[in-house]
């Protein structure tokens, strides 16, 4: 089977820099008149299904908004990736887990093992529990071509006073988990299957991406302050594997179709401007 990493590649280049979060927060689906419930759940993710599904690279259901509404949630999220899937949209699932030992192999298992109900393209994972515990998810998703993305410089004020912490070697922790994360892809070709997260309003700053050799997940744009423009302060990263990812700015359009679909084009195509492609 393909990488995960071949397979962005592709999506990235046949369909263009763009990853569209659904996140069905209660305010949005009572903006969209459809009822904070279950069957506006699974209305609203039709809807966007249908606008984006052959149209984005890689599609970014937030776990925690179908998780509020108990397993007929869940049960929608199942649906909805299944669906995504079927329209050749690469879905990864922001779940940001993190543990240790067997319970880092449990998520492995409901996420990365293609036999699961849940099995997506990729998650993403937390390593502030150190690097290494994120092993068992790094090999089931290699041994099962799919991908993991690991927080690196998160956007959100907090973060900064543990990413930017420097260890005993003088690397801040960011840097730590880049270089770690580059050791993993080394070798990976046309690009690996690891990537990091780098918040579109932080940027890489002073630290070194240049070795990454796979993907970067850029959060953060649109309604939440970061620009097409700041893409190009990620720092010395290969700009054909940068996925910027909107939420809000594309998902108000709705509950039109054409609506949605337009404002996933424009965003799409600032950000192809802004990286040159």
């Amino acid at each position: 089977m393909e990488s995960f990493g071949l397979r962005l590649r592709r999506a990235l280049d046949e369909r263009g820099p763009l990853c569209v979060g659904v996140d069905p927060h209660g305010a949005l689906l009572r903006s969209w008149d459809v009822g904070d419930d279950i069957d506006g759940l699974r209305r609203f993710c039709d809807t966007v299904v249908a606008a984006v599904g052959d149209l984005a690279a890689v599609v970014k259901p937030q776990s925690a908004f179908f998780e509020r509404h108990g397993s007929a949630g869940v049960a929608v999220l199942e649906s909805t990736i299944r669906q995504f899937r079927d329209t050749g949209a690469l879905v990864l699932l922001d779940v940001k887990r993190g543990d240790i030992g067997s319970t880092a192999s449990a998520y492995a298992q409901a996420y990365l093992d293609p036999a699961g109900p849940l099995a997506v393209d990729a998650i993403t994972a937390s390593p502030f529990l150190g690097f290494g515990s994120l092993r068992p998810m790094i090999d089931t998703a290699l041994a099962n071509a799919a991908g993991v993305f690991v927080l690196a410089l998160t956007s959100n004020p907090e973060g900064a006073s543990v990413q930017h912490a420097r260890a005993a070697d003088g690397r801040t922790v960011a840097q730590t988990i880049l270089d770690e994360v580059s050791q993993v892809n080394a070798g990976m070709s046309p690009l690996g299957s690891v990537g990091v997260v780098i918040g579109a309003t932080v940027g890489a700053g002073d630290h070194d991406a240049s070795r990454l050799n796979g993907p970067v997940l850029v959060p953060g744009l649109g309604d939440q302050g970061g620009r097409p423009s700041q893409l190009a302060e990620l720092g010395q990263v290969d700009r054909a594997a940068v996925l910027p990812s909107y939420s809000r700015e594309v998902l108000r359009a709705g509950p039109d179709v054409t609506r949605l679909r337009a404002a996933a084009v424009t965003v799409r195509d600032a950000c192809a401007t802004a990286l040159g492609r």
